[in-house]
């Protein structure tokens, strides 16, 4: 072949490259995924701060008209005025798109149907004015600080009634008693299921700790360690958590022969409350002083706490619950409803809760309440969140609540009252009907993928 009639062909730049993407990225059409967003182009931690923070827009009059709309432009525009998209896409954009008139029909009838759904379901969140079952609970202890009642992942409901326990499975309403606590003045001031509720913890009021199966109904390890009653219980994984009147923490490994593994000494009063995140990363102890303290899994042996907080005006926190969408929020009961560390809401009344249930269908959570120095005692309060608007009231217990539990499926809450009544609410459920159908089926759905 004649080398002079060689023709050289100048090679063309990659024109989707990611500088080419960033300068413009919706002036090409350009292959690649519609549905995975390109991170290059993106702000995340504007997206996240815009995601995770509700902003209450506050007039100050100290700041002109001019102000605030250079504040507008920087939170919601980019670096070059464009207008901020938390999401960046792939491909060709929509104005490009060759339109199907019957799928974009669809479409819109499905939006409109989804919104509608939407507004219903908002509109139907209503508190029962009735709960849908009672029971009678006879000689159950009528004092704040114990915690005497857990429904486990077998769908069995523990509870401790005067000096002996009961189960109460909920699928076929067979109540069995599991055990009575032999001697004077002595009786369960706490109990908790496992995580995977194959054994019951129980503490009692002469500080006994015992570790029972509720299949063969016999106890199978006896613990020591504390000197008075154990009013908290918590289980992470092997991992028995213990409080008690005589100010300490307790952690026992249940795998092994002697099984205290810590000891904590930080309140200066009884322990009342113990919460292990769902991470089991962090434990959450309140006091009858008031104080709240955070443990890192790690570094409890050390006794040296990773946060200590004090909203609660004096009033003894025994309600602990971790957020099951947040994992860094805990919300605490005492005079008031609190988020350590995140921010103190003071409700309109003083009185002491009892018992917090997050709802895990809504964004909601429940406090049963006590004794106060207003009209709204012995309560169920349910709260929006993260806004703590009040949805509404129950009032249905003749005296304090004492403790609440939250059935396996989060639908059903019960409420275990000093008037000696178990009661069951469907406050929770069921999960809104948007939500339902997970992301992978709506992509692969015809009506809302262009894939065809």
């Amino acid at each position: 072949m004649d080398q002079s009639k060689k023709r050289v062909v100048p090679l063309q730049p990659d024109w989707y490259s990611p500088r080419r993407l960033h300068d413009s990225p919706t002036q090409y059409e350009f292959p690649g995924d519609r549905f995975i967003p390109n991170r290059s182009l993106m702000n995340l931690d504007q997206a996240h701060c815009l995601l995770t923070n509700k902003i209450k827009e506050v007039h100050n009059p100290n700041f002109g008209k001019g102000y605030r709309e250079m504040l507008r432009q920087s939170l919601t525009l980019d670096s070059e005025g464009r207008p901020f998209r938390m999401l960046v896409f792939r491909g060709s954009p929509k104005s490009r798109r060759k339109r199907n008139y019957v799928i974009d029909e669809m479409r819109r009838d499905i939006d409109a149907e989804v919104l509608s759904n939407g507004i219903k379901q908002h509109e139907s969140r209503r508190l029962p004015t009735k709960e849908v079952k009672v029971l009678d609970a006879p000689k159950i202890k009528d004092d704040f600080y114990v915690n005497l009642m857990d429904w486990g992942k077998n769908n069995v409901l523990a509870v401790a009634l005067g000096s002996a326990l009961y189960l109460w499975n909920a699928e076929n309403q067979e109540v069995k008693k599991l055990l009575e606590v032999q001697g004077d003045n002595d009786y369960p001031t706490s109990v908790a299921w496992s995580e995977k509720a194959t054994s019951l913890a129980i503490g009692c009021m002469k500080s006994k700790l015992q570790i029972w199966d509720p299949e063969t109904s016999k106890c199978i390890r006896s613990l020591g360690g504390h000197q008075s009653r154990i009013a908290a219980i918590a289980w992470n994984g092997h991992t028995l958590t213990t409080g008690s009147r005589d100010r300490s923490i307790i952690n026992h490994d249940v795998r092994v022969r002697n099984s205290p593994t810590s000891r904590i000494q930080a309140h200066t009063e009884e322990v009342c409350g113990l919460k292990w995140s769902s991470e089991g990363n962090v434990l959450a102890s309140g006091g009858n002083e008031s104080f709240i303290y955070i443990w890192e899994a790690s570094k409890m042996s050390s006794s040296n706490f990773l946060h200590r907080f004090n909203a609660h005006n004096q009033a003894a926190v025994k309600a602990l619950a971790w957020c099951p969408y947040q994992f860094n929020v805990l919300a605490s009961g005492g005079g008031k409803l609190c988020f350590p560390g995140a921010f103190d809401y003071a409700s309109d009344f003083q009185l002491l809760i009892c018992g917090l249930e997050w709802n895990r269908h809504h964004k909601e959570i429940l406090s049963g309440h006590g004794y106060g120095n207003s009209g709204v005692q012995n309560h169920l309060c349910l709260w929006k969140y993260p806004s703590m608007t009040k949805v509404g009231e129950i009032n249905r217990h003749g005296r304090r609540v004492i403790n609440l539990s939250q059935s396996p499926d989060g639908l059903t809450v019960v409420s275990a009252g000093g008037d000696e009544t178990l009661r069951f609410w469907e406050i929770f459920g069921p999960p809104r009907v948007e939500n339902s159908a997970s992301d992978f089926e709506n992509l692969l759905s015809f009506k809302t993928s262009l894939i065809r």
